[in-house]
């Protein structure tokens, strides 16, 4: 399918062929959620804690005497049912990672592409570089773009000076193609591939 190729300054300067095994396939919500939970769930820290009865600092002492008083019977301050004792079943460390085969993953950045591709907000750049790390000048391209929520996919590196000029625009994010991820790509409303960007994904996904 054919593309255009604009500039930064909103110019179409060339057209570029987009190969349709990676941006036009049929567009699957549940490949792209199983995607997502993936992602998320491989950022989970799983740093959550809570201390056992074993862990917890208190006497080892039985309270009472087990018979005679004609209470429960209890063998340590530190049962859960008590103030102060342990948790029971409480959140341990853990990895909240879980599989996910390399064939689905493939396909739901394929999917994730040809679903930007199919609603319009897909968006093919010469080039981003500038000549000097201006934030004012990048700010007033984008503003001429009309971009709000974009996703920016270079090639195999970054420009440094578009880089630097990006990172404190809101809603301006810049990746390599290396990068490229379902998460990053949805959550943002415009996807914008440099031309170097559209030659390496279609030379790893296809």
């Amino acid at each position: 399918m054919k593309c255009d190729v604009i500039s930064l300054d909103n110019e179409k300067v060339d057209s570029i062929d987009l190969d349709e095994s990676v941006f036009g396939l049929k567009v699957r919500a549940d490949i792209l959620a199983r995607m997502v939970n993936w992602q998320l769930a491989k950022r989970r820290a799983g740093t959550q804690k809570t201390k056992t009865r074993s862990e917890i600092r208190g006497t080892t002492a039985k309270p009472y005497r087990q018979k005679g008083l004609g209470r429960a019977r209890l063998g340590s301050r530190k049962a859960p049912q008590l103030r102060g004792g342990g948790v029971a079943f409480g959140p341990v460390l853990r990895g909240h990672a879980h599989k996910l085969q390399k064939k689905v993953r493939r396909l739901a950045l394929k999917t994730a592409l040809s679903a930007k591709q199919a609603d319009g907000k897909l968006v093919v750049l010469d080039a981003a570089k500038m000549e000097k790390a201006k934030t004012a000048d990048l700010a007033k391209h984008i503003t001429k773009l009309g971009w709000r929520s974009v996703l920016l996919i270079d090639g195999a590196e970054t420009d440094p000076n578009f880089s630097r000029a990006a990172a404190n625009i809101v809603g301006l994010d810049v990746l390599p193609s290396q990068g490229a991820n379902v998460y990053d790509i949805l959550r943002r409303d415009t996807l914008v591939l440099t031309k170097g960007a559209v030659e390496q994904l279609v030379e790893r996904l296809k």
